[in-house]
């Protein structure tokens, strides 16, 4: 059966649809990219490090500004378009330059930073043009609906990224991401949505800033969200390159792996609504952020027998899954209700120099632990600082928050 939102909401149903896709060939990527690194180029946990903080450090460079920008175009789904092309070119030129035997760490540093900077753009509008499809009743299904599409992406991403990348070998498989960023844009062009006038310029830079600085909800929610990317991360840099060399995970098995975690996923994007309903919105997300860090303290402690180790990581992925969409319909449901439309973009990208932000730090505080300390301590170190991210919530009101709150000043 299809949901109401799906059926009867025709320009959220097309962003349905086209994010759903780009989500998939996000996480064969996700999978295809590092290890076109490793297989291809050799890397080390150096260089892993670099590569997915070239990734990362534009949301500390240009979110804030972006937001700023986006706010006064007054054009979300334009700007969106325009990074959903911008991405397909740069995803693309990686297997060419495979194919010519020219493909060099810098190019995937390069493309890496600038895909991360085209990718500021489309999420600093993503929520806010959320906002404008979805009726604010609608908020918490809606962001089911898309996580769940999320969700799914996992399951099928991971999967089809392994086995691609043992067929075709790495490099070729990102062709696949580079057509599904084609296929969002065609399907953000056919949406047709009555967007917020543009901010007044009396609303500078840092207007979503001292908006967040000043919220006693999204400021406890952005440093427990903060906390956990940072060690998240500083575990992500290196989940591949331990998997493979530590645990000896080759590549297909590795997204079966993954894709398992979409198991939880699936049924996370089912239950928050339910959750949401019986012990309220707050208490739901303060639950996410135990549930998503917790189970992968699984991944340092894996050992023994092969089947042992991979049914430790999948159990890992698996909990971690349910635990981050429980986190994140709940926290985008909030964050959807409380702030100003017109204020939208730039608190958005104010949150993201912050929450994406420290993600390059972890990147980098991985590549230089994993070196000098090794891989497997730096694990425990990143699973076991990311579990302490909810202890912001623990003083705050979102703790006490049942229903959706209303629109903030």
């Amino acid at each position: 059966m299809i949901p109401p939102l799906l059926r009867e909401n025709a320009d959220f149903r097309r962003f349905f649809v086209g994010q759903s896709a780009s989500l998939i060939g996000d996480q064969i990527t996700l999978i295809a990219l590092p290890l076109t690194a490793v297989l291809a180029l050799h890397a080390g946990a150096t260089q892993m490090g670099y590569l997915t903080t070239a990734a990362l450090v534009p949301n500390l460079l240009f979110s804030v500004h972006a937001g700023a920008w986006i706010d006064r175009l007054g054009k979300r789904r334009q700007a969106m378009l325009a990074a959903d092309a911008g991405r397909a070119i740069l995803i693309a030129s990686i297997p060419v330059a495979y194919a010519l035997g020219h493909l060099t760490f810098t190019q995937l540093y390069v493309v890496g930073f600038l895909t991360g900077t085209l990718s500021v753009v489309f999420f600093v509008a993503y929520g806010a043009l959320f906002a404008c499809v979805v009726p604010r009743e609608k908020y918490v299904e809606g962001s089911s609906l898309l996580n769940g599409s999320r969700a799914f992406s996992f399951v099928a991403g991971p999967s089809l990224g392994g086995a691609l990348v043992q067929l075709l070998r790495g490099p070729y498989a990102l062709l696949v991401d580079a057509v599904t960023f084609v296929w969002s844009a065609l399907f953000l062009q056919r949406m047709t949505v009555e967007e917020p006038a543009p901010a007044p310029d009396g609303h500078g830079v840092l207007t979503g800033a001292r908006w967040l600085r000043r919220s006693p909800l999204m400021l406890p929610y952005l440093a427990a969200t903060a906390t956990i990317n940072y060690f998240n991360f500083l575990f992500f840099a290196l989940f591949i390159l331990f998997a493979t060399r530590s645990l000896h995970v080759g590549p297909a098995t590795l997204g079966v792996v993954l894709g398992a975690g979409a198991v939880g996923g699936l049924i996370g994007s089912i239950v928050t609504g339910r959750v949401t309903r019986r012990i309220g919105v707050g208490p739901a997300f303060a639950l996410g952020c135990v549930l998503f860090p917790a189970p992968l303290v699984l991944v340092p402690a894996a050992g023994g027998p092969h089947w042992l180790v991979l049914s430790m990581l999948c159990a890992s992925e698996f909990g971690a899954g349910l635990g981050v969409m429980m986190l994140d319909i709940s926290g985008a449901a909030i964050s959807a209700s409380l702030v100003p439309p017109q204020l939208r973009a730039r608190v958005s990208g104010a949150f993201m120099v912050v929450n994406y932000g420290v993600r390059p730090l972890g990147t980098i505080t991985a590549g230089f632990l994993g070196s000098s300390i090794g891989l497997r301590p730096t694990m425990w170190i990143a699973t076991v600082g990311a579990v302490a991210g909810v202890l912001w919530l623990v003083p705050s009101p979102v703790l006490k928050l049942r229903e959706l709150p209303e629109v903030a000043e």
